[in-house]
């Protein structure tokens, strides 16, 4: 999923011409803190509210007030992982994108982002999380993968973040299945660490789990 697939059809960009108050009025409209300032499909910098709230005169062009405009973009043909790092890296709740040329095309909303994001890996697909703990020198995706679909389940997506202190990997997997018991008891069966599942039958589990215990309680009287 590249920058250009993520651009908002709707999200305005900012003239020189228009006001501070303008582009408060936008920002409140599309529930962003920030927006380029394009002329002429030229990229001139982005603005954020806190920028404009310092303006001695809000109610006057932007092109008449000295502004210290950051100049934050993407190509077009970047990928959603590079978006997505520096927008949290500056902590953005928007992106302009740019051509090779240089040329303004567009701009990519927080929102979309996250929305693109979470369809990227399959939060919406109904399925459980299984999170395991793998030593770096023993890490193999194929095994992982193969493991996975011997218990007759495949995985959606993977996510993983590396421990340097410990040297383990923590890998996060979305499978295409709620019942992940036997995903569990397959990598029991490996020797592999299972830090956490999450399953859309936990909370029946639970429920289970109290009443169980609850007749326990009530034949040990």
């Amino acid at each position: 999923m590249l920058a250009k697939d993520l651009i908002s059809d709707i999200v305005p960009s900012l003239r020189t011409s228009d006001t501070g108050l303008d582009a408060l009025n936008w920002m409140e409209v599309f529930r962003v803190s920030h927006l380029p300032i394009v002329n002429n499909k030229q990229f001139l910098g982005l603005v954020s509210d806190t920028d404009i709230y310092d303006l001695n005169k809000p109610e006057e062009p932007l092109g008449n007030h000295e502004l210290s405009l950051t100049t934050p973009y993407v190509f077009d043909n970047q990928h959603i992982y590079t978006v997505i790092e520096l927008v949290s890296r500056l902590q953005l709740t928007v992106i302009p994108v740019l051509q090779r040329n240089n040329e303004y095309i567009g701009l990519i909303t927080q929102a979309d982002l996250l929305k693109n994001f979470a369809d990227l890996i399959a939060v919406h697909t109904p399925g459980g999380i299984v999170e395991i703990e793998v030593p770096s020198y023993d890490y193999s995706l194929t095994e992982i993968a193969r493991i996975i679909e011997d218990a007759d389940t495949k995985p959606l997506s993977f996510y993983m973040s590396q421990d340097v202190i410990n040297d383990v990997l923590k890998i996060t997997i979305k499978l295409n299945r709620e019942d992940i018991s036997p995903v569990l008891s397959a990598f029991d069966r490996y020797d592999y660490k299972v830090t956490a599942s999450y399953s859309e039958n936990d909370s029946v589990d639970e429920i289970v789990k109290k009443n169980y215990d609850a007749l326990i309680r009530y034949l040990s009287v």
